[in-house]
């Protein structure tokens, strides 16, 4: 099936340096190409794709499909469709166009066809949880959730628990109901291959009274059941719960389906749903990270260790609040990844000097957070402090600093998907550097300026509250359940805070 996996933090995505190192190490190989197959989720989005424009700038050829097979919403969504346990499918046939010797062109465009022909919707009896969090919704004794993600985001529909065979049919009308947007055209005689998947916390007794009325309910309208698979496929942690996805297949999209593989977790596909033999397991190879380097260079503008060691412990001291408002509105992790990267900050101010000008200073922070922050968040610091490097390059006055926020909003912007007004930190980042344009005033005191547009981020961090979610992981979310500010707009204002008093500070 794959060559390759990068893992990142639990419910994150990967660094971009892990990713860089996984293609390398796959062209090390031999591979004349390299296809990461990603599911669409906005962290992955961003640092798979930096990573295969690094990839790709050292002369490899690497091609990216994002993998959007969730049914629940019954309208488009801005952040478009989450990547399920379809994906699976997605590895396989790859993996089996790869054996038989298909190009890089000809695998890409087969599993695009493959991507949009499946569709995948999930229920669960409970929430997970992050280890060492508290779960990421609540449900009653008698209820269930119907379309929730796989990084224990809450669905689409709360319903009352009832029998196996009602509940299937609930998710099977969702999956295929045409005034769905997300739907799967399924007609009478179509053939397909059924997955049962595990969401974690499920038996295979459980499992398999979900296949049985699976089955029984797509007999009776009429579909061909070609292959059908149970077991644990993709999961999200303990969750106590199951997906279904659909697949629509023809007789050469089956024989890719029945092709041999070593993979561990890959149930042979069977006409009905039992699950097959397990493989021997073949042990992957390891491949060694490349060192970490950053800029070193003569100690910067006097404050500056001072400033990033102020935003450091607010990030660190905003832990548990800002994991309290993501559970809410995401996954539950942001506090978790915000101290990461303070850490990695920390980590770097007590190792070796700061860079001699901001520029380097920005492009090393940079640097940094792609490498170990994570998820989402590190990729979108990582493009806003790149691009504001720039023009610091040029000159780094006042006036400079301004033109620098407005260049790293600007590529949050171009590469996230998200505006102003969609519940991000981007609304907090926006209302400061309206501020911040003051500086561009000869006459402008810093220390005014910033306290205003300090603010203003806040101002605006709060007011996220009252906003509809139209990016990232928050606008999967119903609006009545997002009462709270974003923590993202939450912690972009407290670390432009963080870096006023840090300015404001004496040096020790």
């Amino acid at each position: 099936m794959l060559t390759g996996v990068v893992a990142g933090p639990v419910f994150t995505s990967p660094a971009v340096g892990s990713i860089l190192a996984a293609i390398r190490a796959v062209r090390q190989a031999g591979a004349v190409g390299t296809l990461l197959i990603v599911k669409n989720y906005t962290g992955d989005r961003l640092n798979f794709g930096l990573a295969l424009e690094q990839a790709r700038a050292e002369g490899a050829a690497v091609e990216m499909v994002i993998i959007g097979d969730d049914a629940a919403f019954t309208t488009e969504m801005k952040a478009g469709r989450r990547g399920l346990c379809g994906t699976v499918l997605i590895h396989k046939v790859a993996g089996a166009l790869a054996e038989e010797g298909a190009g890089l062109n000809e695998i890409v465009r087969k599993v695009a066809a493959v991507a949009g022909a499946m569709r995948t919707l999930g229920v669960s009896l409970s929430p997970c949880s992050v280890p060492g969090s508290r779960p990421t919704f609540q449900l009653a004794e008698d209820e269930l959730e119907l379309g929730l993600g796989i990084h224990g985001e809450a669905g689409v529909r709360r319903m009352k628990i009832t029998t196996a065979d009602k509940i299937v049919k609930i998710m099977l009308d969702h999956m295929t109901n045409p005034s769905n947007a997300s739907h799967l055209l399924l007609r009478p005689g179509a053939s397909v291959v059924l997955v049962v998947n595990n969401l974690g916390g499920l038996s295979y007794l459980e499992l398999s009274v979900v296949a049985g009325s699976a089955v029984a309910c797509l007999e009776r309208r009429g579909i061909h059941i070609a292959r059908a698979l149970v077991g644990s496929f993709m999961t999200a942690l303990e969750m106590a719960g199951v997906s279904l996805t659909i697949l629509l297949v023809d007789d050469e999209l089956l024989n890719l389906l029945d092709s041999d593989t070593t993979a561990i977790a890959w149930s042979q596909p069977a006409k009905v749903p039992v699950s097959g033999q397990r493989r021997e397991r073949v042990a992957p190879k390891e491949c060694p990270e490349e060192e970490e380097r950053f800029p070193a260079g003569d100690q910067a503008f006097p404050k500056m260790k001072l400033v990033l060691g102020t935003v450091c412990n607010t990030l660190l001291s905003l832990q548990d609040k800002l994991n309290a408002l993501d559970r809410a509105a995401g996954d539950g992790d942001c506090g978790s990844t915000h101290a990461r990267a303070a850490r990695a900050i920390q980590e770097w101010l007590d190792a070796r000097p700061l860079p001699s000008d901001p520029s380097r200073l920005l492009s090393a922070l940079a640097k940094l957070l792609l490498d170990k922050m994570g998820g989402s968040s590190g990729a979108l610091y990582g493009l806003f402090l790149t691009a504001a490097a720039k023009p610091l390059k040029i000159d780094n006055d006042l006036a400079a600093w301004s033109i620098a926020m407005d260049a790293g909003i600007e590529a949050m912007m171009r590469y996230g998907g998200a505006a102003p007004g969609d519940r991000t930190m981007l609304d907090s980042l926006c209302a400061a550097a309206e501020e911040l344009r003051a500086l561009k005033n000869p006459r402008a005191n810093l220390l005014h300026v910033l306290d205003k547009a300090v603010q203003r981020a806040e101002a605006a961090a709060e007011s996220t509250k009252d906003m509809k979610a139209a990016a990232g992981r928050a606008s999967y979310i119903s609006s009545a359940r997002l009462v709270e500010p974003d923590p993202g707009a939450v912690a972009a204002a407290a670390i432009l805070r963080a870096v006023l008093e840090g300015l404001k500070a004496k040096p020790v």
